[in-house]
């Protein structure tokens, strides 16, 4: 099966003037909107936030730079307002191919549909998690 392709508008949050189209693949195994480090610049005077180390699929450690703020759109889904992690990338066939990675998707309320191989809206936020923290800094403040 192939990866799920999506169209995206990627803009300097702060300056839409700066912006990007690019076909992007949705890899819920990676964590930000990843872009190559060659469009940094096409995106205007991005906000430099931290350098980390990024493990690839193919089992190298690069560096990485993480970006905002940028506005990022894909399809149906709404729009947000997210960082960009910026990686050395090679060309693909004449093309990068940048990643949207499970932050982003969880933004837009977007979720895999592996069986229409496709990108499902999500109806509801998922504040389970928030629930969960609230019982334990309870239960962490009444044993400690």
């Amino acid at each position: 099966m192939g990866g799920i392709i999506v169209a995206a508008s990627i803009e300097n949050g702060l300056d839409p003037s700066f912006r990007i189209q690019s076909d992007a693949l949705v890899d819920t195994g990676a964590a930000y909107l990843t872009l190559p480090a060659a469009w940094r610049d096409r995106l205007g005077g991005l906000k430099h936030l931290d350098t980390v180390s990024v493990g690839t699929a193919t089992q190298a450690v690069v560096s990485g730079d993480i970006c905002g703020p940028v506005l990022l759109r894909m399809g149906q889904f709404r729009p947000v307002l997210t960082e960009a992690l910026f990686i050395e990338m090679e060309l693909a066939q004449g093309r990068y191919e940048p990643l949207i990675g499970y932050i982003p998707l969880e933004q837009a309320q977007a979720v895999v549909d592996l069986v229409g191989h496709r990108l499902a809206k999500f109806g509801r936020v998922d504040l389970k998690a928030a629930a969960w923290q609230r019982q334990f800094a309870r239960h962490a403040t009444t044993v400690g």
